[in-house]
């Protein structure tokens, strides 16, 4: 089970680590719990806004592996992993027990010259209740050197020397904590501040920039743990001592409880800050004199080339830039390229490198370019700008949103194939790779993960259409070594993935036909079918109304599937079902995204998820969802309803060069068969999104780029 350990917290800072060069260290210290804090107590302190912070801890029979995000600069909310070694007499789960939870932390104010810091937080509020805790802390410096902190805890910061609860006074319901028994993953506010209190406290003293010292009283008589594992902590006195490296790394060591020594690795990174700031990719073009194009025998045009030498040279300078031309037409002082941005995560700065191109190609005589981004073949926006703008702007130090100013953003609908290049379609892109599948917090191994090679094929004969297939053969990976089965008293559309797992060898992931099109302005269609995922296959239908410049956008989509057999082959057993959503997507601003689907699921249910994402301008994102069905806790089992965080990494976000390749996570704390949605690919708003108009200027920054 140590070797597990080691493995997990290896697999979740890994990611972090990757950036370590790049990082800028923090000052602030995190406690065991991957939290602002001492050496287990918290602090008043939250991280800078946007930070990403990943902890893994180790001491006794204890491990902690957490990820917290400063979701707004006075709100943290953290994710953790925990395993307690022998606390049971389990013989199949070796007497260990792994606890998933949830963190919140809302600093009231912050500190002033006469007040200290000031904030409340609750410790796995939405979990089993293992290390559940409430607090209020309070945290003022004294000097640059000392920090002192003290605070009123609950629940397990309620041992040593308790007295009654001061709420008391508010009503007798505050005297008493209870815990039912459920399953996990419910809000028990009925216990929240209840019981018993104790006091906590603690100071921090910076040696240096780099090293720091801890001491601090602590409540906490780790009573659960002490039955079976032996975890000495007679001593309310925990201390500790943390030195800071200058990539970003921290390292802790500590003694907890008079005689359990410990150790620490933390890391933080902040989403804003990309590995190169302002990137790595080629410098655009510059736009020279339009006269000089008239003599100018590269094109052509001077020779008698014309139409078709413009074409061909446009064609070479935007495939420099990794903008591909699928369509161009030229007449009077107007031209218009249609072009599919296989390079840019930016699409501000794809319509920039085109028009430049644009500039540095066509005749003098041209004045008005219109840019059409296609997805599939499809069009999805236009983007007007005049030659002259791009002349005066292109060195002008705030020429980005000038020239927005003076562009015309609209909707695509209308471009038809006019202008088509000959060789487009048909379209017949193949690749074969490595792929990695993973699978969290099985009790037995808290990551699984199959490494194995994929083939990818799509196969596109007109514009909106595409046969595509995955095709995967796993090569190593422990998968389907676990001894879960499915316990689901639903139908069981999502808790047989180990069996799916177990019983395949060569895989179709996935074998479909798509069809994209525009029903109407401001309308995009989708319909797909075949093998639409692992599990499942059929129809699946959609319609979007993304209006240009709104924050809002509708969507509906309806499936009807059938279960695919366990050996991801090509046949089906007997299940069946319809389900689809209504789906609102709204842009909160200040970098949030919601979303709200309300419809039926997989095993029959009917319920809502909710889902709200933090997104930086460089495409870094950070979220998390919720789900909740007509399916009661009890049925749903083990974390009572379906949740998850995730994150997006764009690789650009790491090397600093140009891609539109992301690295993509969804870390679900239990995997079960209620409120599960189906899997199909390229729903509309995905693909959409980043070309409409809201996004196109939030990211106009990098016009000029």
């Amino acid at each position: 089970m140590q070797g597990r350990s080691r493995k997990l917290a290896c697999s979740m800072l890994a990611g972090a680590f990757c950036v370590t060069s790049l990082a800028e260290g923090s000052a602030q210290s995190l406690s065991t719990y991957g939290t602002p804090g001492l050496v287990e107590m918290p602090t008043a302190r939250v991280l800078k806004d946007g930070d990403l912070a990943f902890t893994a801890s180790t001491f006794g029979p204890n491990y902690r592996y957490s990820a917290t995000f400063q979701v707004l600069p006075r709100l943290y909310g953290t994710f953790r992993y925990s395993q307690i070694k022998n606390i049971t007499t389990n013989a199949f789960l070796d007497g260990d027990t792994f606890d998933r939870s949830f963190d919140v932390h809302y600093q009231i104010w912050d500190e002033t010259d006469v007040r200290p810091a000031f904030a409340v937080g609750l410790r796995d509020f939405l979990g089993t209740g293992i290390l559940s805790s409430e607090y209020f802390v309070a945290t003022k410096s004294f000097g640059s050197k000392l920090e002192v902190t003290g605070g009123l805890g609950w629940g397990r910061l309620a041992g040593r020397n308790s007295f009654s609860n001061p709420f008391s006074i508010l009503s007798d319901r505050f005297d008493t904590r209870t815990r039912d028994a459920n399953t996990g993953g419910q809000l028990e506010t009925g216990n929240w501040f209840r019981g018993p209190t104790s006091v906590f406290a603690g100071v921090q003293w910076n040696v240096s920039d780099q090293m720091t010292l801890f001491a601090e009283y602590s409540p906490d008589e780790y009573t659960r743990e002490s039955v079976n594992t032996g975890i000495d902590v007679s001593s309310p006195l925990n201390v500790g001592l943390e030195y800071r490296f200058n990539n970003g790394v921290h390292l802790k060591g500590f003694v907890v409880g008079g005689h359990e020594v410990g150790a620490q690795l933390s890391y933080v990174i902040n989403p804003k800050k990309p590995s190169v700031p302002g990137g790595l990719e080629q410098a655009p073009r510059t736009i020279g004199a339009r006269n000089r194009l008239a003599i100018a025998e590269w094109n052509n045009s001077a020779a008698g080339g014309g139409r078709d030498a413009v074409e061909t040279v446009l064609q070479r300078v935007l495939a420099e830039d990794g903008l591909e031309l699928q369509g161009f037409t030229m007449s009077g002082n107007r031209a218009t390229v249609r072009v599919e941005n296989t390079r840019f995560d930016n699409e501000a700065q794809a319509a920039g490198r085109t028009a430049r191109a644009m500039a540095v190609t066509l005749p003098p005589a041209i004045e008005e370019f219109t840019v059409v981004f296609l997805e599939r073949g499809v069009p999805l926006n236009q983007i007007v700008t005049q030659r002259s703008d791009l002349e005066e702007l292109q060195f002008d130090y705030d020429g980005a949103w000038r020239s927005l100013a003076r562009a015309r953003l609209e909707d695509g609908r209308d471009q038809g194939r006019e202008g088509e290049l000959a060789d487009v379609y048909p379209v017949f892109d193949t690749s074969i790779g490595p792929y990695l599948a993973t699978s969290f917090f099985d009790p037995n191994s808290p990551i699984r993960a199959d490494l194995g090679v994929q083939l990818k094929m799509d196969y596109r004969p007109r514009p909106g259409l595409t046969f595509a297939g995955r095709f995967r053969y796993p090569l190593v990976g422990n998968i389907d070594k676990s001894f879960r089965v499915s316990d689901s008293v639903i139908e069981p559309v999502r808790s047989n993935a180990i069996r799916y797992a177990k019983e395949s060898e060569l895989e179709v992931n996935s074998l479909t036909a798509e069809y994209l099109f525009r029903p109407g302005k401001n309308l995009f269609g989708r319909v797909s079918a075949g093998y639409l995922e692992g599990m499942f296959g059929g129809v699946s239908t959609e319609v979007l109304w993304y209006p240009m410049d709104s924050r809002l956008a509708l969507g509906a989509e309806l499936n009807y599937v059938k279960q695919r057999d366990f050996d991801m082959l090509f046949g089906f057993q007997d299940y069946d079902v319809v389900t689809g959503h209504a789906s609102a997507y709204y842009d909160l601003g200040n970098g949030f995204f919601g979303q709200l689907d309300v419809g039926r699921y997989l095993a029959g249910d009917y319920g809502a998820t909710f889902s709200l994402d933090r997104e930086f301008n460089n495409g870094f994102k950070v979220g998390g969802y919720f789900t909740l069905t007509d399916v009661s806790f009890d049925d749903f089992g083990e974390g009572s309803f379906d949740k998850g965080l995730r994150f997006e990494v764009p690789l650009s976000w790491l090397t600093g060069r140009p891609s539109r390749t992301k690295v993509q996570q969804t870390i679900k704390p239990i995997t079960r068969d209620g409120g599960a949605r189906l899997a199909v690919a390229n729903r509309l708003h995905g693909v959409v999104r980043d070309y409409r108009g809201k996004e196109l200027r939030d990211s106009w920054g990098r016009y000029l780029r």
